[in-house]
């Protein structure tokens, strides 16, 4: 499940007649790098939670064999092998979240489209470049251990007071080399002085569908949204929340500076573009 409903308002003016999920990173929009994971995870259905506005995303994944076909008749067969691989990804659906009501609420609208078995949920401005995909990672642990399962990382510096910051305790378990931990509170953007730890949750889970019922008792926060973080707190009461501090490269595309960090990233790394963008950036005078 991707929500996708978000107005974008950090990327204003940028944002106002296109959906920043799909603003391109390097050569593919961002949504594409979320679905991407989710398939390479072994995930083969994708629930997408639109907004208004939001058409352009669910066409990037449709089909078009009229460009398919204008393109092989100019001799484009690669671009053309590209378009139809958009089509043939996965099998995606779409639901509308007709308020912007938050995280828990964006969840809450794919419930009749999941029905009564676990799920991954993935935030598409989150990018993480891993050998192994973070939601397979997630899953691994799910396989493992059940229950919910969040991805985790150690916050630096300045700025927890905008996260979900986590308190944990280690797992003893060697085939995740002491990287899984138990949650035992969780907190949606404490101030800076009363985060319980410096672990905070990226935008990826694996979570089992008693979540529907606690997003159902969880009342609105202080903006007026449902936070997923407080069903997940509720869950954390009655059952078992995992922590996994994921192995990879996390970029948080949902900040202008964190989308410019991720185009760097993925350009130096794709072998058509890495060379010459490496030289180019060695050349300025910074």
């Amino acid at each position: 499940m991707l929500p996708v409903a978000g107005l974008g308002t950090r990327f204003l003016p940028a944002s106002k007649a296109q959906p920043k999920e799909m603003f391109p990173l390097v050569d593919k929009p961002l949504i594409q790098y979320a679905v991407e994971e989710a398939v390479a995870s072994g995930l083969e259905e994708i629930i997408l939670v639109t907004g208004r506005d939001k058409e352009s995303i669910e066409e990037h994944f449709d089909t078009d064999e009229e460009l398919e076909a204008f393109l092989e008749s100019r001799g484009k067969s690669e671009e053309a092998a590209q378009v139809r691989q958009m089509g043939q990804l996965a099998s995606i659906v779409s639901v509308r979240q007709k308020r912007p009501l938050g995280l828990g609420h964006a969840v809450q609208c794919a419930r009749d489209l999941v029905g009564e078995e676990p799920f991954a949920v993935l935030l598409p401005d989150n990018l993480i470049d891993a050998a192994t995909p973070c939601t397979r990672q997630l899953l691994d642990v799910h396989a493992a251990h059940g229950g919910c399962v969040l991805a985790t990382r150690v916050h630096e510096g300045a700025g927890i007071e905008e996260l979900g910051v986590l308190a944990v305790e280690p797992v003893s378990d060697s085939r995740f080399a002491e990287r899984l931990f138990r949650v035992t509170d969780m907190v949606e953007k404490p101030a800076a002085a009363e985060a319980p730890s410096r672990f905070v949750i990226i935008g990826r889970y694996v979570l089992e569908p008693e979540i529907f019922g606690l997003l159902d008792a969880t009342p609105p926060g202080r903006s007026g949204e449902i936070q997923l973080t407080d069903a997940l707190r509720a869950y954390a009461l009655q059952k078992t929340v995992h922590a996994y501090r994921f192995e990879g490269a996390h970029f948080d595309a949902g900040t202008k500076l964190g989308f410019l960090r991720a185009n760097v990233h993925y350009a130096l790394r794709d072998p058509a573009l890495g060379p010459g963008f490496r030289e180019y950036l060695k050349s300025l005078k910074l």
